[in-house]
């Protein structure tokens, strides 16, 4: 069984508010979990108390059994300092794709002959 620690949404429409629980992996996103740990209210300011409430050492319980977190409750985790962050680097992203290589090839070719 894949536990997985992640958010199960709640509130109305255009008024959300999130449960931090621990669900097997199968389940439906706001069906069935095994334990609650916590909650979320992206309505509030990042820096309210009350925006994100978790209790850690069961967190910490349930990575240790094997249950890994959803990305954004990692982000959560690992402000807390319970996990380490992840780190994201895609360099080949960033770069110009074939089409703008070439035009930008050109422009340097007639720059070079515009100054010479």
């Amino acid at each position: 069984m894949s536990l997985k620690i992640r958010l199960a949404r709640g509130g109305t429409k255009k008024r959300p508010h999130y449960n931090i629980v621990i669900a097997d992996s199968r389940s439906p996103r706001d069906g069935r979990f095994i334990q609650k740990i916590g909650f979320y209210n992206p309505l509030l300011p990042s820096d309210h108390a009350d925006r994100v409430k978790l209790d850690l050492d069961v967190a910490k319980a349930w990575i240790a059994k094997g249950a890994t977190a959803s990305d954004r409750v990692h982000k959560m985790l690992a402000n807390a300092g319970v996990v380490k962050p992840r780190l994201h680097n895609n360099p080949q992203k960033a770069q110009p794709k074939k089409k703008a290589q070439e035009r930008a090839a050109a422009a340097a070719k007639a720059a070079e002959e515009a100054s010479a």
